[in-house]
């Protein structure tokens, strides 16, 4: 690898995708989705075994960081990973978790694969190897880059199953767009420490359950949790707040995990301080359930999952928690 270069890794996705009789399924290298596209940025391909978006794992996810890792140790200038769009959202906020270099990680996929008119696969690998070059996008952790839209990890998600247009960022909107091949930001997220990474087996033996608050829900899918995981994330209505039955037994499970609380509306934050009936969020604070602030349930998982596997403790959880507002 030339010094300098932006490193691509693939990992399969709807941006690969070639046609079958049986559905498109993926097929295309790195060096594939590369031809045809303009030669303004040097790439090094490192294609990986093809993997659905649903079938990826925070192993997988952590093994593509360790090998990011070793491209800019090497002398990457930036890396990006192509993956299939269905929890981008969530591989990018944990390699957000978890990277500790200036250098930008980048990520993209597609909304339309290559057999059909239009394919977005193209232009977001050139717009993302252009962030991923560029001096600006340096020390903002792990972006998301579709639709000459610039994300912040931390704050993108998908909120719309095909439209090209799916990526957003409700609480912050874009960090910035590729204007003519040059990242213009026009906003940044103080990046914050990078958890440490947990020990394979650790991660693989730690089970963070996620339970969305519902309409007339008795709470019964929670009995016997504490047998089974280590956390949980709890996505809450509105500005958090669960049915008053279920309050009691998430304090109870309190006393046998970490048990975080999100919103499940997608945008805002939990609040801490303002109602109190039984079941709303000061009660729920009040029994000991950690406010995930602005972060989205699914991120909260994530994170969750990788404090638990690393030891943290119940007052390094909560710290952690409080840095997303």
């Amino acid at each position: 690898m030339t010094t300098g270069q932006v490193v691509l890794i693939t990992l399969g996705g709807t941006i690969a995708m070639a046609g079958s009789d049986g559905g498109v399924v993926a097929r295309l290298t790195g060096a594939d989705l590369l031809a045809g596209l303009p030669s303004r940025v040097d790439i090094d391909v490192q294609d990986r075994p093809a993997v659905p978006s649903a079938d990826l794992s925070f192993a997988e996810i952590l093994d593509v960081v360790e090998q990011a890792a070793k491209a800019v140790s090497d002398g990457a200038r930036g890396v990006v990973l192509t993956q299939g769009t269905d929890n981008l959202e969530e591989t990018a906020f944990l390699v957000d978790a978890v990277w500790p270099h200036d250098a930008p990680f980048v990520l993209t996929g597609a909304m339309r694969n290559p057999t059909l008119a239009g394919p977005d696969g193209p232009a977001n690998v050139l717009g993302a190897a252009q962030v991923a070059a560029s001096e600006a996008a340096r020390e903002r952790g792990a972006l998301v880059v579709l639709a000459d839209q610039i994300h912040a990890a931390r704050h993108v998600r998908k909120e719309h199953s095909t439209s090209v247009a799916t990526f957003v960022s409700p609480d912050a909107g874009p960090l910035g767009h590729l204007v003519e091949g040059e990242a213009r930001f026009l906003t940044s997220v103080p990046r914050l420490d990078p958890v440490p990474t947990p020990d394979p087996a650790a991660l693989a033996a730690t089970r963070v359950a996620f339970y969305p608050a519902l309409l007339d829900d008795d709470g019964s899918m929670l009995r016997g949790l504490e047998e089974t995981h280590q956390g949980l994330v709890v996505a809450g209505f509105g500005v958090g707040h669960v049915p008053g039955r279920l309050a009691p037994v998430l304090g109870a499970l309190v006393t046998a995990m970490p048990v975080v609380l999100a919103s499940r509306t997608g945008a805002g934050p939990v609040l801490t301080n303002t109602y109190g009936a039984a079941g709303s969020e000061r009660d729920l604070r009040d029994r000991g359930l950690v406010p995930a602030g602005f972060l989205h349930p699914y991120k909260a998982r994530v994170l969750l999952r990788l404090l638990v596997a690393a030891g943290a403790d119940r007052s390094e959880v909560a710290a952690r928690f409080a840095a997303y507002g």
